[in-house]
C-alpha cells in the first residue's frame, strides 16, 4: 500500500527535510510540498487522493492547527490524517483532539519520523481492511473478526476480543476494560463506532454509556449485570435485547 502525502512548512529548511525523508520511505508518495497551510488547502481540494499531512504549526495566514480543525470538521476528508511536525511542545494535547497520528518535535531524526509514518502506514492498513470487511454481511464480520485495533494515544492496539470485559462511553472517548489489565484501554471514539465492531452475538448494549461481554456476566438481575466487582444497570431503552439474553440465562 502507498499512502499518498503532502509537506506542510514555511521553512524551506524544514521543508526539505521532510521531503528528503518522504523520499526514502518506500511506501510514501509525495504529492506536493507547501509552503503555506493556504497553499496546502489548495493542494487538497485539487488532490482528493492525499491520505497524509506533515503538517508544520506555526505559520503565518493560516496556522497548521486551524488547516488541522478544517480538516477536521471537512465531512469529505475524514480519511486525512496528520503528522504535526512542529519545534513547539505546548500544542500536543491540542492535536490530541484533532485526531493526529503523530506528533514530531524539531529537531526530529530519520528515526523518529519511520517511527511515527510506520504507526500511520499500520493505521491506514487498518482502515483499508475495516472498508474490504464492511462488503460482507455484518454479523458474519463480526464474528469473524478476532481482534479489533484501537488508537490509544498515538498508537494502535491490538485487542482480542475474548479478553474483553465491557466497554464505557465518555463524551468524546471511551473506556474499554480488558481481562487481567490493570486500567482500561482509553481511546477517542464513540461507543456506537465500538459497537459496529463487535459481534452482536458476543456483546450487548444495556446503556446508553455500556457495552458488555456476555460471556463474562457472572451474575444478573432484572435491572443489572455483573462483571467482576463491577455492576452495571440496564437502562428502558436496552430492556427488550436484555430480557431476551435474560431469558437464555434463565
Amino acid at each position: 500500500m502507498i499512502l499518498n502525502c503532502i509537506a506542510v512548512d514555511d521553512e524551506p529548511v524544514a521543508l526539505d527535510m521532510i521531503v528528503q525523508y518522504v523520499q526514502k520511505t518506500p511506501f510514501l508518495k509525495l504529492v506536493e510540498k507547501c509552503p503555506s497551510a493556504v497553499k496546502a488547502l489548495q493542494v487538497l481540494h485539487q488532490h482528493p487522493e492525499i491520505q497524509l499531512i506533515f503538517l508544520d504549526i506555526r505559520m503565518a495566514d493560516l496556522s497548521g492547527m486551524e488547516l488541522a480543525k478544517i480538516i477536521e470538521q471537512s465531512g469529505g476528508r475524514r480519511n486525512v490524517k496528520i503528522i504535526f511536525t512542529t519545534a513547539y511542545d505546548q500544542y500536543a494535547l491540542e492535536s490530541y483532539k484533532v485526531a493526529a497520528l503523530g506528533y514530531l518535535l524539531k529537531p526530529f531524526s530519520f528515526v523518529d519520523f519511520s517511527v511515527a509514518v510506520q504507526r500511520a502506514f499500520e493505521y491506514f492498513e487498518v482502515l483499508e481492511k475495516n472498508s474490504n470487511d464492511r462488503a460482507t454481511p455484518k454479523e458474519d464480520q463480526a464474528a469473524a473478526n478476532e481482534y479489533i485495533y484501537l488508537k490509544v494515544e498515538y498508537q494502535l492496539v491490538k485487542v482480542d476480543v475474548n479478553d474483553l470485559l465491557y466497554v464505557e462511553g465518555l463524551k468524546d472517548y471511551v473506556k474499554v476494560y480488558v481481562k487481567d489489565a490493570t486500567k482500561p484501554l482509553i481511546c477517542h471514539a464513540s461507543l456506537k463506532s465500538i459497537e459496529e465492531r463487535l459481534s452482536p452475538q458476543k456483546f450487548l448494549r444495556i446503556h446508553r454509556s455500556f457495552i458488555i461481554s456476555l460471556d463474562k456476566v457472572k451474575a444478573v438481575t432484572k435491572n443489572s449485570v455483573q462483571i467482576g466487582p463491577t455492576t452495571i444497570q440496564v437502562t428502558e431503552q436496552y430492556r427488550e435485547p436484555f430480557q431476551t439474553f435474560l431469558s437464555k440465562w434463565v
